[in-house]
């Protein structure tokens, strides 16, 4: 294995929602301080309605890439199978010509809120076929014309849409089950594991080589990677509490269940704990913080990034 370096570090964005108080300038604000801290990416989330909330990751980086320049823009993840493919080629497309090429699409399958599909008139049984073929799909639709597909969820005859992405879309997979690793390794640029020890997480590793090999891919093209719940505060246990506090109000799970997949504490504590998966692969961390604002996360997520690179020089 190469040596380890320090990791690509990217923050997960709050989006806007007036009635928790995040008002769209708030978020923007927030994205244009990263840029200047020289965070390496921002991440967003996705949902239509998970347990009556949403938040469409690619409206968001539409706003976020209209006011910066150069720091990447990911979606970690967006639901895919609750989509369309031919849509969401296109919508990606504009995205990343508008951004000059910064986008990274961060696909996942969801289905901890079943009633989310249902509510989108799909059968959550079938969202890992669904996103399969639209993997497919929207990988044509980018670089080929007249694209004709006839699959078990989406057929499309002679489909061929512009404007076509500013550069090939890296698009990364997320997940924790096997179907996740192999469709990694089958499709994916790279790879966003999250709540894994770090023997699944090598383990998750050996996986995708082997799926991305039976397709006939290199070892080399999926980049690893890993996401990570945080919270920063002086105090171990300020930190927990709010981390705590976070995971439980989205998930409706003690985070008992969470709590050993999850740093917390002061920056160089954060840093410590991704420091094992960095040293087995990892190239790129999103961390998902729970501080007070959206201007507090990226100020907690750059010191984080510094104690990496001190780990890592």
């Amino acid at each position: 294995m190469p040596e380890a370096r320090a990791p690509s570090v990217a923050v997960m964005m709050q989006a806007w929602d007036l009635r928790r108080n995040t008002t769209g300038a708030m978020v923007l604000a927030a994205a244009q301080r990263a840029e200047a801290l020289g965070l390496d990416g921002l991440c967003v989330g996705d949902h239509v309605t998970f347990y009556g909330f949403g938040n469409d990751g690619l409206i968001t980086l539409t706003a976020i890439a209209a006011v910066t320049e150069r720091i990447e823009l990911k979606t970690a993840v967006y639901l895919l199978p609750l989509r369309h493919p031919v849509p969401v080629a296109l919508q990606a497309a504009q995205v990343d010509q508008l951004s000059m090429g910064r986008l990274v699409l961060g696909i996942g399958v969801g289905g901890e809120d079943p009633h989310e599909f249902t509510s989108s008139g799909v059968n959550p049984h079938h969202r890992g076929a669904r996103a399969n073929e639209a993997l497919q799909i929207i990988k044509r639709l980018w670089s080929e014309d007249h694209v004709t597909f006839a699959g078990r969820h989406f057929q499309l005859d002679d489909v061929t849409l512009y404007p076509k992405p500013a550069r090939p879309i890296p698009v990364f997979v997320g997940g924790r089950s096997d179907a996740a690793l192999v469709r990694a390794g089958r499709y994916g640029d790279g790879y966003t594991g999250i709540w894994q020890s770090i023997e699944r997480f090598k383990q998750a590793q050996e996986m995708i080589l082997a799926a991305a090999a039976e397709a006939g891919r290199r070892p080399t093209d999926v980049e690893m990677g890993m996401q990570f719940w945080t919270s920063v505060a002086a105090g171990r246990d300020t930190a927990r509490a709010a981390v705590a506090r976070g995971m439980q109000g989205t998930y409706k799970l003690p985070f008992e269940r969470f709590e050993r997949y999850t740093p917390f504490g002061a920056a160089r504590d954060v840093a410590e704990f991704i420091a094992p998966y960095v040293e087995a692969g990892a190239r790129h961390v999103n961390l998902i913080h729970v501080q007070a604002t959206p201007e507090e996360n990226i100020e907690r997520a750059a010191e984080i990034q510094a104690a990496l690179r001190e780990l890592f020089p």
